[in-house]
């Protein structure tokens, strides 16, 4: 068996793979209607959005009874305070409450949560 990527569920696949395009600066491998993949600059595993229709963006931090969080990105970066920066302006959401100082959890436009982390 290979892990050859993730993929994430969106109300809006190609919306979600623009997102991440700017923020990661990967380039689309694959582009269907409801199916795009990013491709990573080093080879390594790539990124997929796929367009669900029943999509309920997840709850974080996790509240009985609420969409739970399935899943989420770390993101590794040299200046925390300037990756929060440049993921805000990529369209990401810094989210209220911070559990660490040496993380920021960020949402992305269909609400996943992804952390930079020093």
């Amino acid at each position: 068996m290979t892990l050859t990527g993730t993929t994430l569920d969106a109300p809006d696949a190609r919306e979600l793979a623009a997102f991440y395009v700017r923020l990661l600066g990967w380039k689309v491998e694959e582009d269907e209607s409801d199916w795009v993949k990013l491709s990573a600059p080093d080879g390594g595993r790539g990124l997929a959005f796929q367009t669900e229709t029943a999509y309920t963006r997840p709850t974080w931090p996790a509240v009985a009874d609420a969409q739970q969080m399935m899943m989420h990105l770390e993101i590794k970066v040299d200046d925390l305070e300037a990756a929060v920066a440049y993921a805000r302006a990529a369209g990401a959401v810094l989210a209220d409450f911070q559990p660490q100082d040496d993380v920021r959890v960020c949402f992305d436009p269909a609400g996943h949560p992804f952390c930079l982390y020093l």
